[in-house]
């Protein structure tokens, strides 16, 4: 249990060396890929294994497998593989510039920008899943770039802006229900007081992104027809995300859809068909393994007492109602920060932020809403988040980049802040 291990303020140096290796060394030289993010987490886990004198080498490492075979991290791993796969074969028959130019003809330059902002909080909220989004949409997102003036860097920080606004919000998002579980309330109650609190987060957004992109034009002079049948595997993973149907399921769907639909018109042979679907593994097999090892470090740093001091920090300062508010939303930020999962730091910092919102009567709705609000604020901004790592592995950018445009999350942790300042919305406690 987390309250079973000392508070170490020390215990959180390897992730400071691993922040200034991948971020820190980028600053300075104003190339962030100079030092590869897999060197850099790798050096931070040696770092934190010569820590901790009193556990044996043996234990050390058994604590490092099993934080990178948690099953959360096993599940993202398995999706990003899958995105991979879909992603691969979806260019491979035509889906990808079909759907773009479907988009085209639809809409005009400087709405397809929103266009796909609204589409990833729609798809986001329908399947639960942020990974699970961006993997569908990041192709779609980068086809948009190749064929506007749209910065690529801009458009992919709207895909994890939409892709954030259902993470938050989804009733069958992992986050929410582990908000709403480590809280005791309502799935339905969680919903109507965090939607309320993040709505204009996201019209402010949509708004943003349509001036950003008001004078957007193609750049593209060669024929943007398309087919229809090809726009048919992006419309089914659509589909089968508002039906609810797990990610696992909808990417599977995509890829044998996809494959189907190259394969009847003569566009890929089967030999090609499984090259693309290898050849997609492959292109996630990097963001896969640092996935695995910023769980095991993360499984380190606790075991050694970092985030159990960051818990104990924020929660020696909560001394009234709205400093526990801000005490709930800080505390699971920090966790967030140091932990990169804002499922895991909801799940750690849940039953704390519980016992601060006894002591100080802060309903349980508001209490899940702000751990959700801000674990996911945060998650979509870290550039060593699985979102952006994901999204930047796909357009082939620094996470580094696209963080600034991630407008979303900055605007949620903004409106979670403006809720505690202003009191809204307003709840009455039972036995009050």
């Amino acid at each position: 249990m987390e309250q079973d291990i000392k508070a170490n303020p020390l215990a959180l140096i390897p992730f400071g060396v691993f922040i200034i290796l991948f971020i820190g060394s980028g600053i300075i030289t104003g190339d962030f890929y100079q030092m590869p993010v897999l060197v850099a987490v790798f050096a931070a886990i040696l770092v934190a294994l010569t820590m901790n004198k009193k556990t044996d080498f043996q234990t050390k490492l058994t604590q490092l497998t099993e934080g990178g075979g948690h099953p959360n991290i096993i599940l993202m791993v398995v999706i990003f593989l899958l995105a991979g796969a879909f992603a691969s074969v979806a260019e491979g028959v035509g889906a990808v510039d079909s759907t773009v130019n479907l988009g085209l003809s639809i809409l005009p330059e400087n709405l397809l920008l929103v266009g796909l902002f609204i589409i990833c909080c729609f798809i986001s909220i329908s399947m639960g899943t942020s990974t699970g989004t961006i993997a569908a949409l990041a192709p779609i997102g980068l086809g948009v770039a190749d064929q506007t003036d749209i910065g690529l860097a801009l458009t992919m920080g709207a895909i994890v802006s939409g892709s954030m606004f259902g993470d938050n919000l989804s009733i069958i998002s992992d986050t929410t229900i582990a908000a709403v579980r480590t809280q005791g309330t309502q799935m339905k109650d969680k919903f109507k007081a965090n939607f309320f609190i993040v709505l204009p987060a996201a019209i402010v957004t949509a708004v943003i992104f349509s001036i950003l992109t008001a004078n957007a034009a193609s750049v593209m002079n060669e024929d943007t027809s398309f087919q229809l049948i090809k726009v048919l595997p992006y419309l089914g993973v659509l589909v089968f995300a508002v039906a609810g149907i797990n990610v696992i399921f909808v990417l599977i769907g995509g890829i044998i859809f996809a494959g189907i639909v190259g394969l009847s018109l003569g566009d890929i042979a089967l030999a090609e068909y499984v090259t693309l679907i290898g050849d997609g593994f492959a292109n996630m097999q990097e963001l896969a393994m640092l996935a695995i090892l910023l769980g095991g470090l993360v499984e380190l740093i606790r075991r050694n007492g970092g985030i159990a001091f960051l818990i104990q920090v924020i929660s020696r300062r909560v001394s009234s109602y709205k400093g526990g508010e801000l005490g709930i939303a800080g505390l699971v930020s920090m966790v967030n920060f140091s932990t990169a999962n804002n499922t895991i730091s909801i799940i750690t910092a849940g039953p704390l932020a519980r016992q601060m919102a006894e002591r100080f009567d802060i309903d349980s709705r508001r209490s899940a809403s702000l751990l959700d609000i801000f674990a996911s604020a945060v998650q979509g901004v870290i550039p060593y988040g699985a979102q952006l790592l994901a999204v930047a592995g796909v357009a082939g950018i620094s996470p580094v980049e696209i963080a600034p445009y991630c407008f979303y999350p900055m605007l949620i942790a903004l409106a979670g802040l403006l809720a505690i300042a202003f009191g809204f919305p307003r709840f009455t406690v039972k036995g009050r």
